[in-house]
């Protein structure tokens, strides 16, 4: 890949199309079978229907609990959780539920609960930004913004952003590019903000006042841990922050795949879209001459480690295209 950079205060600009575009044309010429691995995942809705449960059955009854295993108990189970309901709306609006749209719209509407906010339908629309036009200035809103990266410079300065980035993981898609509002947008505000009431109204009136503010404090706790200082966003910085130059994605294959539905294998999965998380090993396997010469990583507490320390990496650290639609200031 070929990429250029005019200093370390400018992101990394490539010259070419994202790399898997051809990997996937190669690998496919060089392994037909790999067709074999499209499909769904059918275990995707027990998983997402029992973690769910889990996670709010926890919320209604922390309140019992004291302050130090409160935390404890947010950080390990809730923040956990959370994590893998990311991953699991990540998956299901990649279709990898059901064979019909309609049917995973519905299951990440389900999968979106503990999260509290509406967030699966405007994820899909960003999301399919980000692997159909990756890195392409004004479109991609994975990448921060300049802002960020001008304001959040240096050790203190990546820890607030780092503790913190998951509302600009929220917040800035929108700033960047509108969000397409369709009808399924609206349909998962409605049926989130009814959910929440309905639950909060329950735990209320049943367990008491109480109840309901340890719960609510529980998931609001458990989205920024799973979003800040948690071993699995290590997945955020994993996927596309720039470690190895030339290298635009990057995989992880430690074990915290198991509670983030594969998501580490992050070239299989750009590279095959349509291949479920539960199968992307097994492409790695077929085609192995194509990801064991990428750089990867076995650690996302490394991975975050790095990229907190090493004044090399930063919010800059992110490769870009240029957008010929973009005006110029």
């Amino acid at each position: 890949m070929a990429t250029h950079r005019a200093s370390k205060n400018d992101y990394y600009w490539a010259d070419d199309k994202e790399p898997h575009f051809q990997r996937r044309q190669d690998i496919l010429k060089a392994h037909p079978e790999v067709k074999e691995l499209f499909g769904i995942n059918p275990k995707m809705k027990y998983f997402t229907v029992l973690w769910v449960t889990l996670q709010m059955t926890v919320a209604t009854f922390c309140y019992q609990l004291d302050w130090i295993p409160f935390l404890l108990v947010t950080y390990f189970v809730g923040a956990t959780i959370i994590h893998g309901m990311f991953l699991a709306v990540h998956e299901i609006t990649h279709d990898m539920a059901f064979e019909k749209k309609v049917h995973n719209n519905y299951l990440a509407f389900v999968a979106n609960i503990p999260m509290v906010a509406p967030y699966a339908m405007a994820f899909k629309y960003y999301h399919a930004i980000h692997h159909w036009d990756q890195g392409r200035d004004g479109e991609d809103t994975d990448i921060p913004t300049l802002g960020e990266a001008m304001l959040f410079r240096g050790f203190i300065g990546k820890v607030i952003w780092f503790v913190s980035q998951i509302f600009f993981y929220a917040l800035r898609p929108m700033a960047i590019k509108p969000l397409k509002v369709d009808k399924w947008v609206v349909y998962n505000f409605i049926f989130q903000l009814s959910v929440m009431f309905i639950y909060f109204y329950s735990v209320t009136t049943f367990l008491g006042l109480d109840a309901a503010l340890s719960a609510a404090l529980y998931l609001f706790l458990s989205l920024v841990f799973a979003g800040g200082l948690h071993p699995t966003s290590g997945h955020f910085i994993s996927e596309h922050y720039v470690f190895e130059e030339g290298q635009e994605t990057y995989s992880y294959y430690g074990p915290l795949n198991l509670v983030t539905f594969n998501v580490g294998y992050h070239n299989e999965h750009h590279d095959f879209p349509r291949i479920p998380g539960s199968r992307l090993p097994e492409l790695r396997k077929i085609a192995p001459e194509f990801y064991d010469n990428l750089h990867s990583y076995n650690s996302w507490v490394a991975v975050n480690w790095r990229f907190l320390t090493d004044k090399n990496v930063t919010l800059y650290s992110r490769t870009k295209r240029k957008n010929p639609n973009l005006k110029k200031a």
